[in-house]
């Protein structure tokens, strides 16, 4: 077991609906990572920017994208993580990749798809919760809207970090800060979300605020929020089990099952 976890959390801008732009900029910025790493994450749709044109751009999950991820995490040696558009047995999904360092992978497609911005009429929902388990460490991966449903994230299985890829807009980054904390400290758990900057093909500002947190919700990025950036933060395993054991706020949860 590993008792340090190396994360780095990459927000930038995302070229509209242009994979191969988008795909060479964070072949730069990955390469860019001077220290070592374990975990790198990368925001929501990180091929394309958050498009409905599915049909256009969905690729195959044995796809160039996959193909990308496979040969950028072996070259860091370090696990890498996004969302991209992909085409499975006729149906469109946001599917997330966990990408590991020997090229093998697994994989979650959003569950809760964002109906304001009618993706529940283009990509098929998801319906199982992915844990991780990558050096001794139990991840609990999800997508962007993910975040707004409490019930979803609950940790029944003791995971040890929650992570949320996204394209969050600026006009509700406040419930974004606040969700990210307190999806933390109800789950004691770190919880990492990486968002995008800039402008869509939609018109739709996105100012970041990508961050990470501790299991008691204490704020572990230090760059700017709006900007790109590029950090690598160390999270340490037993500051989890420490404050577990102390506190013991997940034995007192609630026993249900979703439906």
């Amino acid at each position: 077991m590993k008792t340090q976890l190396k994360v780095s959390i990459i927000q930038s801008h995302l070229h509209w609906e242009n994979p191969v732009a988008n795909r060479t900029q964070f072949s730069e910025k990955i390469a860019a990572i001077s220290e070592d790493t374990d975990l790198i994450i990368l925001p929501e749709m990180f091929t394309t920017g958050f498009t409905m044109n599915a049909a256009s751009l969905a690729e195959e999950t044995n796809g160039v994208t996959l193909f990308w991820m496979q040969s950028e995490a072996k070259k860091k040696n370090a696990a890498l993580t996004g969302s991209i558009i992909i085409k499975d047995d006729g149906l469109f999904y946001n599917r997330l990749f966990f990408v590991f360092p020997d090229g093998t992978f697994h994989q979650y497609d959003k569950k809760h798809t964002f109906a304001l911005a009618g993706e529940h009429k283009t990509y098929q929902a998801g319906q199982n919760k992915l844990i991780v388990t990558y050096k001794g460490w139990k991840i609990c991966p999800l997508v962007c809207y993910d975040l707004r449903f409490p019930v979803w994230a609950r940790n029944k299985e003791d995971y040890d970090l929650l992570v949320y890829v996204a394209n969050w807009p600026d006009k509700r980054v406040n419930a974004w800060d606040a969700l990210l904390k307190a999806r933390a400290i109800e789950n004691m758990a770190y919880c990492i979300g990486v968002n995008r900057v800039g402008l869509d093909g939609n018109g739709h500002q996105y100012t970041g605020h990508s961050a990470g947190y501790d299991v008691l919700g204490e704020l572990l990025t230090t760059s700017d929020y709006e900007k790109e950036f590029t950090e690598t933060i160390t999270l340490e395993k037993e500051h989890v089990v420490t404050l577990r054991d102390r506190l013991q706020f997940l034995q007192d949860r609630d026993y249900f099952e979703i439906k």
